[in-house]
């Protein structure tokens, strides 16, 4: 994504009642990714530094700089995909073979699955219930729709999600993939 495509993708949300405030600099983005623990893949803070979106759903990132309470919320979206995976291990019986035999209590069964979730890339909230993953760092990764382990792609891209959630179609300044990008470990649940 360049800078005339992330202003193109803010235009066609505008239109469907985003609101947006003035973008991310390059130290808030550099505060973010360090008080979060994360890294943004480029088209995502190239997105975010031409226009922070803050309508209801979306990640204020700025207030998550600002204030407790808003940081404790995003924290907690940041950890949707392991508590919903949690939840279907306690609740649904899930368990993936590669973490090993399945002990019987809940309290060991979640520490070894926090302990493999520190390796997998991690998920970053871009709207409601809708991840892109940080890593491969580079532009073009997927967006998966999160909940619990049910586990979607619900766009090839950044701008190829945005078009389907919003419904809009992109003009042919954009290139979709024809098909997502492998991810690490959430493949496992993208058939």
């Amino acid at each position: 994504m360049n800078r005339e495509q992330a202003s193109v993708l803010v235009k066609l949300l505008a239109a469907k009642g985003v609101h947006f405030a003035k973008g991310l600099s390059d130290e808030e983005v550099i505060a973010i990714q360090c008080d979060f623990k994360i890294l943004f893949p480029a088209d995502l803070r190239l997105f975010l530094q031409t226009a922070l979106p803050i309508s209801n759903k979306f990640v204020n990132w700025r207030e998550g700089l600002n204030s407790k309470s808003k940081e404790d919320e995003i924290q907690k979206r940041l950890n949707w995909p392991l508590e919903g995976m949690l939840f279907d291990i306690d609740a649904n019986g899930f368990w993936l073979d590669e973490w090993g035999e399945r002990p019987e209590s809940f309290a060991q069964q979640k520490v070894i699955v926090e302990q493999h979730y520190q390796h997998w890339p991690k998920l970053i909230p871009v709207y409601s219930h809708r991840y892109i993953p940080s890593t491969p760092y580079e532009e073009g990764n997927p967006i998966l729709s999160v909940y619990q382990t049910d586990i979607i792609y619900y766009g090839y891209d950044l701008a190829d999600y945005f078009s389907r959630e919003f419904g809009f179609i992109l003009p042919t300044i954009f290139q979709v993939p024809e098909q997502p990008k492998a991810i690490a470990f959430w493949d496992n649940f993208l058939a």
